[in-house]
């Protein structure tokens, strides 16, 4: 028998978002921006809450988070059950973005190709949040979570912006790009010889739109989103350059170079970066021990690189996959809300 906890109210707020503005492919900049609420948001008024937002991964946006499934919480169920089974966890409120693209993501970086996304983030969504909600308006009680490309767009986004949030939680987030993007781009590299080139595999999933579309398609996808976030280009057919010559799987080390530049393995020595990091109060960072991306390496590295700067960090494995993880929200929710409490 499910045992029946005090819910969680869901409501919605509407972003018509500037940053969002001219980008390549149309995509949408009024967004719905989910937010659940703590339960005793309505009967007490005169509260006010930190605030949890929550990053979704690869192909993914914020409302899809609360699908309801027979087998499954959803994120309103899952906050409510933690609330009520630990009453020592501090209630907070949880925002849900919509950062998706006609690509399948956005990176959670400003692009020209995709649109200004970080900016949409801090300068749109966190400012719409604190207006319409009882919030505790300040960066130390603000957190990011992602899961995948959430994850590294958690990372990214504290990293940049410690006036903002001041926690972090990356569970499986991309990273360590020198080891785990090398495998990924020789995949693409045959995959999308399937379709005569980049620029049929791109077309192929763009007429997809909400029907059908090849499987393989999707690992396509997340080296063309990274492109466009990571190497826009102008002068380049798809508006952006890629970091592999997929004929013969040679690297284009000058645009891989600027790939790096959003690796937080690579960047987080630097003293903006570090410094940034170093005024969190939490820094938490995951991933399963049979990540099919190898993003587990990803994570030991970046941890052993955080702690040789000094900076604390709460580092967790687990036995399992890339995939199905939303599970670890039990970990990472509950620390955050008690440190940004």
């Amino acid at each position: 028998m499910t045992t029946k906890h005090p819910p969680c109210p869901v409501e919605s707020l509407t972003v018509s978002s500037i940053a969002l503005c001219g980008n390549r492919y149309g995509d949408p900049t009024e967004r719905a921006v989910p937010i659940i609420l703590p339960p005793s948001y309505h009967q007490e008024s005169s509260r006010r809450y930190p605030v949890v937002y929550v990053l979704a991964s690869f192909t993914g946006a914020g409302y899809q988070l609360l699908n309801r499934s027979p087998i499954a919480e959803a994120l309103d169920e899952r906050i409510a059950r933690l609330l009520a089974t630990d009453p020592s966890i501090p209630e907070f409120i949880t925002v849900l973005p919509d950062c998706y693209t006609a690509l399948g993501g956005s990176q959670y970086v400003n692009s020209p190709v995709l649109g200004n996304y970080s900016d949409h983030l801090v300068n749109e969504v966190v400012p719409l949040v604190d207006r319409s909600l009882r919030t505790l308006a300040s960066a130390a009680h603000r957190a990011v979570i992602g899961r995948s490309s959430g994850g590294i767009g958690a990372l990214w986004l504290s990293m940049n912006h410690p006036e903002i949030f001041s926690a972090v939680a990356s569970h499986a987030g991309d990273g360590f790009f020198r080891m785990t993007t090398p495998p990924e781009l020789l995949k693409f590299s045959r995959r999308v010889r399937r379709y005569g080139g980049p620029e049929g595999a791109l077309t192929t999933w763009l007429a997809a739109a909400k029907g059908p579309r090849p499987s393989d398609l999707f690992d396509v996808m997340t080296i063309f989103a990274s492109a466009a976030a990571y190497s826009p280009d102008d002068s380049a057919p798809l508006g952006f350059a890629l970091p592999i010559n997929w004929h013969d799987g040679t690297i284009d080390e000058s645009v891989f170079a600027r790939w790096l530049r959003y690796d937080p393995v690579e960047i987080c020595g630097e003293a903006r970066y570090r410094d940034a990091l170093a005024q969190h109060k939490l820094i938490f960072i995951d991933a399963g021990t049979r990540d099919e991306y190898y993003l587990d390496l990803a994570a030991r590295k970046l941890v052993s690189r955080l702690r040789a700067l000094g900076l604390s960090v709460v580092h967790e494995e687990f036995d399992d996959g890339h995939m199905n993880t939303n599970y670890r929200f039990d970990r990472s929710l509950p620390a955050l809300a008690r440190a940004i409490s």
